[in-house]
């Protein structure tokens, strides 16, 4: 790992690819729209692609309801020609749980709809390169084994559910890998885990250093708090945010009393955070974002800052946002996104002033 800082990236849009829908393989007709090779949008993977195909265009088969979560709800799904294939080679096999669905990675959790922005923000997050958000589409749903609102209240966010991410046991805190107060954050970031101290060593918590500065620049981006602001102590919340109605700003005067939450990891790789619940603000105004999502953070990931640098985020994430049909139909087209993308790239400018004005040092992963 080496280190620079952002004088080293000179804006450049003139070498930004010029975004034109028609140069983008598959035509209007299908739901995700990206070529076989993925040459137009290079920053999915193909596991990517064929999550976001599941997601768009797969059949409800089985529902479950998320304890503590009345406003989310599991849906596993299954390809129609899956389906067939499998109910032709053995017509008489038992139909799967919707358990035994989850564990193969094949449900999703269906949103609000007002959480659309949760699917702008899996295509930033791939964009800047972070990769760390579950992959999300929109779409609509018409299956009778879902409740009516589900069905008729317009399309919905749907975000892979990934079977391997590590709850814990706890059910008042299932939306964590590891209980970490707002005091033991603190520490761990000065403690540089996995570079100056062990990542399983006092105060570290088996996350890497260098996954905090990520989770900062994906939330402030989109002005997320629920996660490293629950109590919304940075900013100034409208009266009817939640953080408001729950009281939670009274807490904000002790620090020991602060909680994070959605801080997860995979059992498989529990030094890599992954992002839910992204859904952000996407209407928060300049004068009031939260810069406290930037505190004790002390570098960056060169790539996500090269991206806000090259004055290529607009071309890059409306050829991102056309691969997903629905999302681009309903949220107006290249005409309304321009403008929900200059709100993101201001920010954007924001946070880079923040790293000059203090001189922070950007990282490679090797």
């Amino acid at each position: 790992m080496h280190s620079k800082t952002t004088d080293t990236f000179r804006k450049d849009s003139n070498k930004c690819p010029t975004f034109k829908p028609k140069n983008v393989p598959g035509g209007d007709d299908r739901r995700i729209r990206a070529s076989a090779d993925r040459r137009e949008v290079p920053w999915f993977s193909e596991d990517d692609i064929q999550k976001m195909k599941l997601l768009a265009g797969g059949e409800s088969v089985t529902k479950a309801r998320v304890p503590g979560h009345g406003q989310v709800l599991q849906v596993a799904l299954e390809m129609p020609d899956q389906k067939q294939t499998q109910q032709k080679k053995a017509p008489d096999t038992p139909t799967s749980s919707h358990t035994d669905h989850c564990h193969r990675g094949r449900c999703s959790l269906v949103k609000r709809t007002d959480d659309w922005f949760e699917v702008f923000a899996f295509h930033l997050d791939r964009v800047l390169g972070l990769n760390r958000a579950l992959p999300a589409v929109l779409r609509s749903f018409h299956s009778e084994i879902l409740p009516y609102r589900y069905t008729r209240g317009g399309p919905r966010p749907v975000v892979w559910w990934d079977p391997d991410i590590q709850h814990l046991e706890d059910s008042n805190n299932d939306q964590n890998s590891v209980p970490l107060s707002y005091v033991q954050y603190e520490k761990t970031l000065k403690a540089r885990c996995g570079i100056k101290t062990g990542l399983n060593e006092e105060p570290c918590v088996g996350v890497r250093h260098s996954e905090w500065s990520r989770l900062a620049l994906f939330d402030f981006l989109l002005q997320v708090n629920d996660r490293l602001d629950r109590y919304c102590c940075g900013f100034r919340p409208d009266p009817s945010d939640v953080c408001v109605e729950n009281l939670f700003q009274a807490r904000c005067g002790n620090t020991k009393d602060l909680l994070l939450v959605h801080i997860l990891v995979r059992k498989a790789d529990p030094s890599r955070l992954v992002f839910i619940d992204n859904a952000g603000r996407p209407l928060q105004p300049l004068d009031n974002l939260n810069f406290r999502l930037l505190q004790g953070i002390d570098q960056f990931p060169e790539r996500a800052i090269s991206v806000l640098q090259s004055g290529c985020l607009e071309s890059l994430l409306l050829r991102s946002l056309y691969a997903d049909g629905e999302f681009w139909d309903v949220r107006g087209g290249a005409g309304a996104l321009r403008a929900l993308i200059r709100t993101v790239e201001q920010r954007g400018q924001i946070l880079l002033q923040h790293i000059r004005d203090r001189q922070l040092p950007l990282y490679t992963d090797l």
